[in-house]
């Protein structure tokens, strides 16, 4: 079977507000007066939650590795208790899925985020049974843009590898899909906006009303 392979952050849906504000929890808990703008770092809380620790924490100039490790999982258990106060899946998200699955495509969800709260947030968002196969970062023993998890969220969803592709917002995604031999679409409307295109994909997508077109033409 055809199988279409999604990222989750930046992609299906905007979890920045939800990771910003789990790390600004911890910034607070830590005594620092650094805090990360829900707009303007949108594009850093994407890229997950040591990124953000990190990256506050070299602006209050206080950043160590050792320090990063040490909140990480109370930003966890932060982001866990308030997973979906802020987040949205994109416009057309849904109809996008559901007429790949009406295709006879195979769909699945391939992501860096734990498995356990990306199991979480696609129930709150009630979207969990459209998708066949669903790999977090900890669901086998590396994540993207190592190929392994990518190839089980493909084999999860009785999809065919070799008739597969990615969709995604990010070099993560990008490098996921040339690591596997497979195309890769990505989507403008993530932080990143319109820069994706420097990443030369096989596929752009502007609004999810593109997305069946765009696969049905890199891989039938």
């Amino acid at each position: 079977m055809r199988c279409v392979i999604f990222d989750l952050d930046g992609t299906l849906a905007d979890t920045s507000g939800d990771l910003i504000a789990a790390a600004n929890h911890c910034f607070e808990a830590m005594g620092e007066e650094v805090r990360l703008d829900a707009v303007a770092d949108a594009g850093v809380a994407l890229r997950g939650g040591r990124r953000m620790l990190t990256e506050g924490l070299e602006r209050a100039g206080k950043f160590s590795a050792e320090r990063v490790m040490q909140w990480y999982p109370e930003l966890l258990s932060a982001y866990g208790d308030a997973i979906d106060v802020h987040t949205k899946l994109y416009p057309g998200a849904v109809d996008a899925v559901e007429a790949l699955r009406s295709g006879g495509y195979a769909v699945g969800i391939c992501t860096n985020k734990p498995e356990g709260l990306a199991e979480t947030l696609l129930r709150s968002l009630g979207v969990r049974e459209l998708f066949g196969s669903m790999i977090g970062a900890d669901t086998v023993s590396t994540s993207k843009p190592d190929v392994a998890p990518y190839w089980a969220a493909v084999d999860g969803c009785g999809g065919r590898r070799e008739a597969s592709l990615i969709v995604g917002d990010s070099d993560t995604d990008r490098k996921t899909a040339a690591a596997a031999g497979v195309p890769a679409i990505l989507v403008t409307f993530a932080p990143g906006g319109q820069t994706v295109r420097d990443l030369a994909p096989e596929g752009i997508i502007d609004h999810f009303d593109e997305l069946s077109g765009e696969v049905a033409r890199l891989i039938g």
